[in-house]
């Protein structure tokens, strides 16, 4: 289903995984436009949601999406690891779905600082109730903290010499749009447009959205404390898109499916992640990188 210009990646795999069909709660921990809530809900009239996003403005947009469907949905403006046990009867939860990363809908407003491509303020907060944006990031840090941000986060060369440019340029002018950051990337990496090459800026904006965002903070306890919660026969389905998130998974899956003294509380469901088709890839580039990662509770 593709409503509003959002398209959910990797929709009939992620809800395969999640065995859909099921009576019962599905827990979304990063509703953004509700693009794959709202297809488990149309689908299976048993089904309700209980949704959670960081980013006020997608949740706004979503109740109007989901309108229809309002009796079988509770959402909640708060991140997914802040969820509130006391108030899910775990007992009914059939499946918990993670599609990490920024959305295209946050990708498309330039307001919002999160593309390269476009010139807006360097922002970058998924939840604007936040202090911390991308450009006092770039003001305050030092410069070996932004060496090992770029470098630990982008996972991209030459990070000493982008950090100490920026410290040296920010003392002129500080840097405040997107359009001057992705011009000084482009001037250090000697950018030209090459087929198959991805911007260094894709890395260097990457970088500043997981700091600021605090996206892979916490992201295997809560999956482990999930683990615990969850009621055998309930299906995690975890979409990430890039290889640090990826990492994360994996290993957290492998680690609570892992033989030993104790029964094993999960079971993976994937040997190797999940990637999207040809077409859907033509149809739709931001499922280029996405990597579905599936486990059940057993």
């Amino acid at each position: 289903m593709i409503t509003h210009g959002h398209v959910p990646v990797l929709l009939e795999e992620a809800l395969a995984f999640l065995d859909a069909g099921r009576a019962g709660t599905y827990i979304d921990g990063t509703f953004g436009l509700g693009g794959h809530s709202v297809e488990i809900l149309r689908r299976n009239p048993g089904a309700s949601i209980v949704g959670f996003d960081r980013d006020e403005t997608s949740l706004r947009e979503a109740r109007e999406r989901l309108a229809e469907y309002a009796d079988r949905v509770r959402l909640y403006h708060a991140d997914f690891r802040d969820l509130p046990e006391d108030e899910i009867d775990f007992a009914s939860v059939r499946g918990l779905l993670l599609d990490l990363g920024i959305s295209s809908f946050q990708l498309d407003s330039p307001e919002r600082g999160f593309s390269f491509n476009a010139a807006g303020p360097l922002d970058m907060r998924m939840d604007r109730r936040m202090k911390t944006t991308a450009a006092r990031v770039l003001e305050k840090y030092s410069e070996p903290k932004l060496d090992g941000m770029f470098r630990r986060y982008g996972e991209l060369p030459q990070t000493k010499r982008l950090a100490r440019e920026i410290v040296t340029r920010r003392k002129l002018r500080p840097f405040e749009t997107t359009d001057q950051l992705r011009r000084l990337v482009e001037e250090i990496y000697r950018w030209r447009p090459q087929k198959g090459k991805v911007h260094p800026a894709a890395k260097v904006f990457q970088a500043l959205r997981i700091e600021i965002n605090g996206e892979l903070e916490g992201l295997a306890e809560f999956l482990e404390r999930m683990a615990v919660l969850a009621r055998p026969g309930t299906r995690f389905v975890v979409i990430a898109f890039h290889s640090l998130e990826d990492r994360i998974i994996k290993r957290t899956f492998a680690a609570l499916s892992a033989s030993g003294e104790s029964v094993p509380r999960m079971k993976a469901l994937t040997r190797k992640p999940i990637t999207a088709s040809e077409e859907e890839v033509r149809a739709n580039s931001r499922a280029r990188s996405a990597k579905l990662r599936a486990a059940e509770r057993v």
